[in-house]
């Protein structure tokens, strides 16, 4: 089998498993039967759907590749032997669930021999599927999507979260201070995926995070790199975890430039972020 129907096959699996997955989701917070509880602070939230939903991919994925790695947000961990891993947030802004508000998504992702290369951002408010494998750019429910490239930073519409630590929120509102003059607005939506996905598809003009787990950024960082955007870190790394700098080029370049003005490699740090 060559390496593009590989990658085909591992989007068709995964792809039917997130559609038997999102409905539930949608149904449980439709029927408010969902409990919640919390993990490293009393605003990191977990809901019981979380594992729910992430036993769900786990056992189907598992059921079709079970010689297959796994990362899940809720600590399924597993190594595999057949080169691929598959990593998963099986609730993305677990904290709009909760609240019943947009912005959460199922994020699924498959690497293959360590390189990202299917990513899947399934929003069920929206009723939208992002989808991408590399090289053979980005969709939304079946469409192309690209990034936009406003004029300047002045016009870029920037997406952006914070971290669950309240002192470490306060360096991120000193970066704010400084930013915010520079940028046209800011959103916070609440999910990292979906505002990744977001980018790619010029709903925002960029975003930026830190803090992150793989899980937050891998399917929604590969759908935004296909559509045309710059993933890395503050100092232009390429970054698959911890912090993010995403837009098309030429604002990449500009937002990476005011975060570092603004003090973002002090204020901002390392940790976990909001979601």
């Amino acid at each position: 089998m060559s390496t593009t129907d590989r990658e085909s096959d591992l989007l068709t699996l995964a792809l039917g498993v997130v559609a038997d997955v999102t409905p539930e989701l949608v149904r449980a917070r439709r029927d408010d039967t969902i409990t919640v509880d919390t993990k490293s602070s009393d605003t990191d939230l977990v809901t019981q759907m979380d594992q729910w939903s992430e036993n769900q991919l786990v056992d189907r994925l598992l059921a079709a590749r079970p010689d297959d790695g796994i990362l899940g947000e809720e600590g399924t961990s597993r190594d595999g032997t057949s080169g691929v891993r598959w990593i998963i947030d099986p609730i993305d802004g677990t904290t709009n669930y909760l609240y019943d508000l947009p912005g959460y998504s199922v994020s699924v992702a498959a690497e293959i021999d360590g390189e990202m290369a299917v990513g899947i951002v399934a929003d069920p408010v929206r009723n939208e599927t992002y989808t991408a494998l590399r090289g053979r750019g980005a969709f939304r429910n079946g469409a192309p999507v690209a990034v936009a490239e406003p004029p300047d930073l002045r016009s870029a519409l920037v997406g952006s979260g914070f971290s669950y630590d309240g002192d470490r929120r306060r360096g991120q509102a000193r970066v704010l201070e400084s930013l915010l003059p520079r940028i046209r607005d800011l959103r916070r939506n609440g999910g990292a995926a979906v505002d990744l996905a977001s980018v790619a598809s010029g709903r925002l003009d960029a975003f930026f995070e830190f803090g992150l787990s793989p899980w937050d950024i891998a399917a929604g960082g590969l759908i935004a790199i296909e559509a045309g955007a710059v993933l890395t870190d503050l100092d232009g790394a390429p970054s698959w975890t911890g912090t993010v700098v995403c837009a098309a080029p030429r604002t990449h370049e500009w937002l990476l430039a005011a975060l570092t003005d603004a003090g973002a490699i002090v204020e901002y740090g390392t940790g976990e972020s909001a979601g």
